[in-house]
């Protein structure tokens, strides 16, 4: 049976999960409305993904003997100053995620819920790669330069990283 204080993180992280995925949603339609379609297309699967993590730690929850609980969507931007701002704001989230799962697994430890901790070891290893994939992108953002040859360049550099997720 499912602690009631890990349900409640549990239904906690969902949210996260899900304000994250329209978080990216919004960012990709601010993407592809100022014409970077590589940036766009790289936000809508990550907008994808994380409505994924979102379902696998739903369906998680009421699978352990909890209850999932729907998320509760703020309304996010609809502007942004720059692709730049795009992906340090999109940093920013995956940093925010990884400090919840974090917190969600120590929580684990102290609640003796292996079970949950053993389900949340994918998504420790996941924040990792997240991060460093946006750590690398904005590296690409300095090194090219936000004029417009700049951008040119860093919106194909990220569409090629979208091509090469799996999907």
């Amino acid at each position: 049976m499912l602690p009631k204080k890990i349900e409640t993180a549990l239904n906690k992280q969902i949210n996260q999960e899900a304000n994250a995925s329209y978080f990216y949603l919004s960012m990709a339609s601010w993407c592809e409305y100022q014409g970077l379609n590589g940036a766009a297309k790289f936000l809508y699967l990550q907008s994808e993904e994380e409505r994924v993590h979102m379902l696998k730690i739903f369906r998680y929850v009421n699978e352990a003997g909890g209850q999932a609980i729907t998320p509760v969507i703020p309304k996010f931007p609809t502007k942004y100053k720059s692709v730049s701002e795009v992906f340090e704001k999109s940093l920013m989230q995956e940093i925010s995620n990884t400090k919840s799962i974090n917190s969600l697994v120590a929580d684990c430890l102290k609640e003796k819920d292996f079970s949950t901790f053993h389900f949340l070891q994918w998504y420790v290893a996941e924040q990792h790669e997240e991060e460093m994939t946006f750590k690398n992108i904005l590296s690409k953002i300095e090194i090219l330069g936000s004029d417009g040859k700049g951008i040119y360049m860093i919106d194909k550099a990220i569409g090629k990283i979208a091509d090469q997720e799996p999907t």
